[in-house]
């Protein structure tokens, strides 16, 4: 698409600003504040994936690109800076209020014109781009509370103290760095742009910026509070602006969504303006007037969050046992469940036990086994939920008796639930991961059988080890996009599966035998399914690559990992119920 720009200039108090239009004059307002030490020309690719929708405005502020660069410092303070956007916002949308979207230096400006007590009469929405607003910081470090974490803040902005010393920044872009900076980003930020042909000057004038405004905001911090909503679009790998300092935000704004995304300070306009238009898109529809779309009502901050609010989480075999309760285990923590399950019905259960204690899920049945049913349902939440944030792949069957008894059947059956409906799980749902820039975290849940060879289960150890090895591979091959692949290996667990397994090799008598001893002796052992839904949240929180659930579990992980000779006089004893 060729984007046909008209150009203006808004001219306030002696100083040109220029200005920036096009998209759908018929649509909403978009005006875009860039950051430091860029130009109006940073949004080019966000603008044009909002063209067709949009009325687009962007502009150069004061000292940057085509618009004028006052010398005095005191020109850049954040009162100027804000009756420039208020100038700008009057000229291009004077009978209607207009949403903004500012990045880095233009958010932190933008904050002084949101924090307005008639800001509503201007500006219909906010949505912040690693730009705190500093007197919110300022607040910040006057508690103790988080004075560590304000340090740490201070200490990753090194280069905040490097632009109040005077003459060495502007020597620096003076020497070279304006040339430099493309290859710069392309190292750190891992960002292909062209060369700005006012790069040098930018650079220059925005240290004013600092200058101007970094300590007296933070020495002597004001009160600012805003009822325009305020949505949050946080870069997760940012080395300038740490995420946590955007988490105070819902004390100083009534409505906030908070989204975010696993890319660097740039990477919401360079690498990802698809998935950032997306979220403007149906952000702005919102605040128009349209329903609230199900990913957007998870990006909603509640009054009082839990750790997992806002999350989805989707869970194969929820619809009993390690499935049921950890979907319970993730819904008391706030997130969105998505129940699935053969058993449509078991599903649906499991999701209304969620829902009648306060929580948020779906039900929906699901044959893991089966690529298009698992395709169906990825396509189904992909549509209508958003990509997930924690998958679990659970759901399996158990089957035990002699290889040479195990039939072809026997083995599809084993290997299409447990092998294949992780392979499934992990392939569909890390796509929608990495497609939507989730730091997500995918769970498979193995077993401790797949630590030891054993001549009782040779086709269920063997795919429990398969999802083992499959969950190191895809955790070595995802960890560059932040996505976290755990393994959980339970021990002798009481669930519903034991009931089910299948003895192969055995008439219908013996079978019912079997299984009953089998169940007996699960149920002494004692060792629930809530305990290992707990070590699932856990591996999550704390992104462990591999879990054993259960003394016997771990125990035989040393055997098998230290002992191999030993494990193999295990696997001979006939542990036959």
């Amino acid at each position: 698409m060729m984007m046909q720009w008209q150009h203006r200039t808004v001219v306030r108090d002696g100083v040109n600003l220029a200005v920036r239009q096009g998209g759908n004059p018929d649509g909403p307002t978009l005006v875009m504040v860039h950051g430091y030490p860029d130009n109006s020309e940073t949004w080019d690719k966000l603008a044009e994936a909002l063209w067709e929708d949009l009325h687009v405005v962007t502009y150069d502020v004061r000292g940057a690109g085509a618009s004028s660069a006052p010398t005095a410092v005191s020109a850049y303070r954040l009162g100027e800076l804000r009756d420039d956007l208020l100038a700008v916002i009057d000229a291009v949308s004077p009978a209607k209020p207009v949403h903004l979207l500012a990045h880095d230096w233009g958010s932190i400006q933008s904050w002084e014109a949101v924090t307005e007590p008639d800001a509503g009469r201007r500006l219909a929405s906010f949505t912040s781009l690693s730009g705190p607003c500093l007197d919110h910081m300022g607040q910040r470090l006057r508690r103790r509370s988080s004075l560590a974490s304000g340090l740490g803040q201070l200490a990753k902005s090194w280069y905040i103290g490097a632009f109040h010393l005077p003459g060495l920044a502007p020597m620096a872009w003076r020497l070279g760095l304006d040339r430099a900076w493309p290859d710069l980003l392309r190292r750190t930020e891992q960002l292909r742009v062209a060369p700005s042909p006012t790069q040098r000057r930018d650079g220059i004038n925005g240290i004013a910026l600092y200058r101007a405004n970094m300590l007296p905001c933070l020495l002597h911090p004001r009160e600012r509070h805003t009822r325009v909503p305020v949505q949050l679009l946080v870069a997760l790998r940012d080395r300038y602006v740490g995420p946590e300092l955007l988490d105070e935000v819902p004390r100083w704004a009534e409505r906030v969504w908070r989204r975010e995304m696993h890319t660097g300070h740039w990477g919401p306009l360079q690498a990802h303006p698809d998935i950032t238009a997306g979220y403007m898109r149906e952000f702005i529809a919102h605040i128009e007037g349209a329903p609230e779309s199900p990913s957007l009502q998870r990006a909603r901050v509640p009054a009082a969050p839990q750790p997992d609010s806002g999350k989805l989480v989707v869970i194969t075999g929820a619809g009993s046992g390690i499935g049921e309760a950890t979907a319970l285990a993730f819904g008391a923590r706030g997130a969105t469940v998505l129940c699935t399950d053969i058993d449509g019905g078991a599903a649906e259960r499991t999701a209304q036990h969620i829902v009648d204690a306060g929580g948020q899920a779906l039900g929906r049945r699901a044959d893991v086994a089966n690529a298009r049913s698992m395709e169906a349902l990825a396509r189904y939440v992909e549509r209508e939920l958003g990509a997930p944030d924690v998958v679990v792949n659970n759901a399996g069957v158990g089957l035990a008796g002699p290889l040479l008894d195990t039939s072809v059947k026997d083995w599809k059956q084993v290997l299409d639930v447990n092998l294949w409906g992780v392979i499934h799980g992990c392939r569909l749902f890390a796509r929608q991961m990495i497609d939507q820039a989730k730091a997500g975290h995918i769970v498979n849940v193995s077993s401790a059988s797949a630590y030891l060879p054993s001549k009782v289960l040779p086709a269920y150890a063997t795919s429990k080890s398969a999802v083992l090895m499959l969950t190191e591979c895809l955790r070595a091959e995802l960890a560059d996009q932040g996505i976290g692949v755990s393994a959980i290996c339970p021990g002798i667990i009481d669930t519903p599966i034991t009931g089910r397994t299948r003895f192969v090799g055995a008439d219908d008598e013996e079978q019912a035998r079997r299984r009953a001893s089998a169940e007996r002796f699960y149920r002494r052992r004692g060792f629930t399914p809530d305990r290992v839904a707990a070590a699932i949240v856990s591996a999550v929180e704390e992104n462990r690559a591999e879990v054993p659930v259960s003394a016997e579990a771990s125990g035989m992980r040393l055997v098998g990992r230290f002992s191999p000779a030993l494990a193999r006089r295990l696997a001979r004893l006939d542990l036959t119920p």
